[in-house]
């Protein structure tokens, strides 16, 4: 098993069920109420963790409540965090609306002390970076840190992973950096212009993406599974009833991440995130609802 080491975000989810979502002054009364641990490179950190790997992960937060909630989750998962406290900002927070009849989520995020990390941050942790088997980030902090922090790992031949989540527009040159890059189809199309609903669709974009650098896209597409740059549709793994769709992107880049590192195929590894996600969402929450490698395994 080798380490995996994720640069992003913790916040603190606070998650609201509804029918619907309120219209603009608008008040409606919820169904249920929930606060919990979030942010995508914690929620991946969980999964990456869960799945048995060495994880470490790189971020900032508050001097605050949030910020012992999100150390007492690491420590209990087993992840070594590498978490400067910030005395000026605040621990990141996400308001997360839950339609009840479906599961599916409208997310807002404000980082908070995560976004002040830096570019030189990363030159700091540049050894943990270079000593990592694969390294991960997302694009919930400042873009220039994840550059840096890719150019530091793909000079060392760290195995490079990019979810561009949220969906935003990279710097030329990025998805170079990238071994893997795993969009969901609206980050796809943010990323190619091509809006992706079918495999066919999927294919289309996967071959823009590595004109544009990448070394291998992988194209998460919920209910139908992912499209693998070479292989084609890895069918989704369905676990039971889906309750909550909060952190199944997060859930398949740890299961992902922590695969690689133990030296899985990358059409293993895809379906090893497949199953990850598939259980994830039989349960509400985002980093609760991360499963532990032997049940992934029962279910593959």
């Amino acid at each position: 098993m080798g380490k995996v080491v994720i640069l992003g975000v913790f916040v603190a989810d606070a998650g609201f069920r509804a029918d619907r979502m309120p219209r603009m002054g608008e008040t409606l009364l919820g169904n249920s109420f929930s606060l919990g641990p979030g942010g995508k490179g914690s929620n991946q950190a969980m999964a990456c963790a869960r799945s048995g790997a060495d994880t470490h992960f790189i971020t900032k937060l508050g001097q605050d409540d949030f910020a012992e909630m999100a150390q007492a989750l690491w420590d209990n998962a087993g992840i070594t965090a590498h978490a400067e406290r910030c005395a000026d900002s605040y621990t990141g927070a996400a308001f997360i609306f839950v339609l009840e009849s479906s599961g599916d989520n409208a997310i807002i995020v404000s980082p908070g002390a995560g976004a002040t990390i830096t570019a030189a941050d990363m030159d700091t942790q540049a050894d943990l970076i270079r000593g990592a088997s694969v390294f991960v980030t997302q694009l919930e902090q400042p873009m220039d840190a994840a550059i840096r922090a890719l150019h530091i790992a793909k000079e060392a031949g760290v195995a490079t992973i990019l979810n561009p989540a949220p969906a935003a527009a990279l710097p030329d040159g990025m998805l170079a950096l990238c071994d893997y890059v795993t969009p969901n189809e609206t980050e796809t199309e943010a990323l190619t212009g091509i809006a992706v609903a079918t495999p066919e669709d999927a294919a289309h974009a996967a071959e823009r993406l590595c004109e544009l650098g990448v070394g291998t896209p992988i194209i998460t597409m919920g209910e139908q599974g992912a499209y693998l740059q070479g292989h084609g549709m890895v069918p989704a793994i369905r676990a039971g009833n889906v309750v909550d769709t909060t952190g199944a992107g997060d859930a398949f880049n740890g299961g992902f991440a922590a695969a690689l590192s133990r030296c899985e195929t990358t059409l293993r590894a895809v379906q090893i995130g497949c199953a990850t996600a598939g259980l994830s969402v039989t349960r509400a929450g985002a980093a609760a609802s991360m499963p532990n490698w032997d049940k992934v395994e029962r279910l593959l």
